[in-house]
């Protein structure tokens, strides 16, 4: 099958709480002052401590602030919370500069703005700050008071060796903030499409709730149509041919069989009647199919004819997840699709088979996860639209939950083509046959 990796829109923001983003920096602020009185008072070292305290002081008043405007459980978006975090980078340079520069141990610190926006914020914010923190500590590393130290003898660090420090903080930035980035991503990924999966999952419920509905609804007006009919029967029964009123009844008795009628139609909705609650298997995989027949493909069943052929219970998920993997191979099949089921006292199995080019090698490894997709390339120029790639990760979702172990390959050279074979334990799907477990019948 022709693929490609398809990424969700990149730059997206899912916020930063402002309450988070205040007590991080009351943390800040804490260590901070902590560090400031044990290297003026522990160590003994000279510090512009007044100037310091000042530009601490700042950030605790921008906190206060931020408590008092804002209600603490609004959520910021990039707009607002880039900046309040390229605020606490310049708050650092500013101490740096006093106490150092690139000289100062805790320029490290430059790390801490950037991480917290590669895990919240969009990329393009996240790159924003990294390129501010890497161009103020070279700033800070070209102009800075000297570093606060006890006693005559100053340390001297050597031009190139304060250079390696901004290189190797620089590298720190851009690594770290993307390896956090792409972590976070992921999971937003993922996320994403377990939203997505139980959002299918809950339309294929609701609808078979309508049907349970619709049928309760039918067996409870049953009784009072019946009664209607009875009575219109008697009526008529009762009136002379000639009768002005008799043509009325007479409508009003084909209106009431009518309504009969429909409730009967409705009643075979019902979820809890052995017709459609449980289902042969062959019956099954006909339901899954007919829709994908049309296509201009062939679409060939292999279910062997046997009585004692599992009976399986009708599950959204399950027909869900087979369709969306039997479309797929509409979708990518040359000419014909072949879909075989097997069973056997160990469970059952279900392969999926066509013709087309198969998996591509870069993503065969990927199937299955979020946002790979494989979308036919005819389909695409004729829609005009490319896939999230979900349909795959939605499939093999809905049928691992009903108990499935899924496997994808391509056929064996010379063929061409991919195989979806699908696996489920006996017990995880509440097979039912006359004579399965006692006979023991096993795969042809």
């Amino acid at each position: 099958m022709s693929t490609a990796f398809v990424s969700p829109p990149h730059g997206r923001s899912f916020g930063l709480r402002l309450d988070t983003l205040i007590r991080l920096r009351w943390l800040a602020v804490s260590g901070q002052i902590l560090a400031l009185v044990v290297v003026n008072l522990g160590l003994g070292f000279p510090l512009p401590l007044t100037p310091c305290l000042a530009v601490v002081g700042l950030s605790a008043l921008v906190n206060v602030l931020l408590r008092v405007k804002y209600p603490v459980a609004r959520r910021l978006g990039d707009a607002a919370a880039g900046p309040l975090l390229a605020y606490d980078v310049l708050q650092l340079t500013a101490l740096l500069y006093l106490t150092g520069g690139l000289k100062n141990p805790f320029v490290l610190l430059y790390l801490a703005p950037v991480m917290i926006s590669s895990t919240a914020l969009s990329w393009s914010t996240t790159v924003l700050l990294g390129v501010l923190a890497v161009t103020c500590a070279g700033a800070v590393g070209l102009w800075a008071r000297p570093l606060p130290w006890a006693g005559g003898d100053l340390p001297v660090l050597p031009d190139l060796y304060l250079a390696g420090i901004w290189v190797s903080l620089s590298v720190a930035v851009g690594f770290i903030g993307l390896h956090a980035w792409r972590v976070a991503e992921e999971a937003r990924e993922l996320a994403d499409a377990l939203a997505a999966t139980e959002l299918v999952l809950a339309r294929e419920q609701h609808l078979s709730a309508i049907n349970g509905l619709a049928a309760a609804a039918a067996h409870e007006l049953g009784t009072p149509l019946s009664t209607i009919v009875l009575v219109v029967k008697e009526m008529q029964r009762s009136m002379a041919a000639n009768d002005p009123l008799a043509e009325d009844v007479a409508l009003l008795r084909d209106q009431a069989n009518r309504c009969r009628d429909i409730l009967q139609k409705l009643t075979s909705l019902s979820s809890g009647d052995a017709p459609f609650d449980r289902m042969p298997l062959a019956l099954l995989l006909e339901e899954v199919v007919e829709p994908h027949r049309n296509f201009g493909i062939a679409i060939n069943v292999q279910v062997r004819d046997d009585p004692d052929a599992p009976v399986i219970a009708r599950n959204p998920g399950l027909l869900y997840g087979l369709g969306n993997l039997v479309e797929n191979a509409v979708d990518f099949a040359a000419t014909r699709v072949d879909i075989s089921a097997q069973w056997s006292l160990a469970g059952l199995d279900i392969v999926v088979a066509d013709d087309g080019p198969g998996f591509s090698p870069e993503v065969s490894g990927r199937i299955g996860q979020p946002y790979v997709t494989s979308r036919a390339r005819d389909r695409l120029e004729e829609d005009g639209e490319s896939g999230l790639g979900l349909g795959f990760f939605i499939a093999k979702t809905l049928l691992e939950r009903t108990g499935a172990t899924l496997s994808f390959q391509n056929r064996f050279p010379p063929e061409t083509g991919a195989v979806i074979r699908m696996h489920w334990p006996r017990k995880a799907l509440a097979i039912e046959t006359d004579g399965y477990a006692t006979k023991g019948r096993g795969s042809d």
